[in-house]
């Protein structure tokens, strides 16, 4: 039996649906192990449908254990009536932040049954890692660190910062890495100050200080570090916010539990920032969930109060940002125990001058 389609049904009451239909492609992936990129699943009481083309009839079959492979022949939606009209199913959910516009009114004209906008219901889900899933989140964490130790030794001054992020990739992929988490983050100078500076053509100078916020996907789950280092001598604010962001950092690893809400996890970091004068300059949240995505629930931020529960993967991100100088971000991932969390990041966090 899949636990994960249980847990999904057991939910059908409170969302008031008889079935679900799931096209996101991460949500596939985490009921039907399926890695193609057409198909969708129709989840009722009793039965779990797996639709698809031709193309992936063998890769449905060898992934989606335990769904019946259905093969469509006049798309999708068609296939997806023909079923709800067969099981007598009267309310149908469909998650409504993946579906695009024109696929909503294709079913609307199709649909006989009740059509009911969901939103997060499967993600809610995703929130609390397997086992298995939390030995691949380290896995992917092992090799971001690898790369870390790696790139210390290639960056030097006169080269883009497009070209350490590239440097990144090869070596991420070169580990097992299927594909970056996201565009690669290197923010050099007073590009620092920019919270998500993607890598650019710009130099790599002395005296600059660089943001390296960067992860792989490894089997389909992500990874998601920063590391701030100097070259050379760097403006002694810089380094004054430095300790800050790395004792604002620590107050989460050793502070945070099972049982707070985001929004305590959050204070942890965001009220020693502003404590020491740099609220202001702290404008993002201090973490997010990581998974499957690698920004998934739970939200580390003051907008939420649910408590976060064991085997949780969450970011612990701190940062303080100057326009006109530069910034600094410390980021690890985390798993959250009952009594504590445990950090699966392990590159040095002390200042580094390379």
């Amino acid at each position: 039996m899949n636990k994960r389609i249980e847990k999904l049904r057991n939910v059908f009451e409170e969302n008031n649906i008889d079935a679900m239909l799931v096209t996101n492609s991460k949500n596939l992936r985490y009921l039907a192990r399926f890695t193609g990129s057409a198909g969708a699943a129709l989840i009722t009481k009793n039965e779990a449908f797996f639709i698809t083309d031709f193309r992936y009839r063998t890769q449905a079959t060898n992934q989606a254990v335990g769904f019946k492979i259905v093969i469509h022949k006049e798309g999708i939606f068609k296939e997806v009536q023909q079923l709800l009209e067969q099981h007598s199913i009267n309310r149908i959910g469909i998650e409504a932040q993946d579906m695009i516009v024109s696929s909503y009114l294709d079913i609307q004209k199709l649909f006989k049954a009740s059509i009911v906008p969901t939103q997060g219901v499967i993600e809610k889900i995703r929130e609390i890692k397997e086992e298995d899933e939390l030995a691949i989140i380290k896995e992917a964490c092992k090799i971001t660190d690898e790369s870390f130790d790696h790139i210390l030794t290639f960056i030097k001054p006169g080269m883009t910062e497009i070209a350490v992020a590239n440097e990144l990739e090869r070596f991420l992929k070169d580990k097992g890495a299927s594909a970056m988490s996201f565009d690669t983050i290197i923010a050099s100078g007073v590009r620092s100050a920019m919270p998500h500076g993607v890598a650019s053509d710009k130099v790599i100078e002395e005296g600059d200080i660089i943001t390296l916020d960067y992860g792989c996907y490894y089997k389909g789950y992500s990874s998601d570090m920063t590391r701030t280092i100097a070259v050379g001598s760097i403006d002694p604010k810089l380094e004054e916010i430095y300790h800050i962001v790395l004792e604002a950092h620590e107050r989460v690893n050793q502070g945070a539990k099972a049982g707070m809400t985001g929004k305590e996890v959050d204070a942890l970091a965001r009220d020693y920032i502003t404590e020491k004068g740099y609220g202001d300059y702290f404008g993002h949240s201090t973490g997010h969930g990581l998974g499957l995505d690698v920004h998934e629930l739970p939200a580390v931020s003051f907008k939420n109060e649910n408590p976060l529960q064991e085997n949780m993967v969450i970011t612990n991100e701190p940062g303080i940002y100057i326009e006109g100088l530069g910034g600094v971000r410390i980021e690890n991932d985390l798993i959250v125990h009952a009594d504590s969390v445990e950090q699966l990041n392990h590159s040095p966090k002390h200042l580094i001058i390379i």
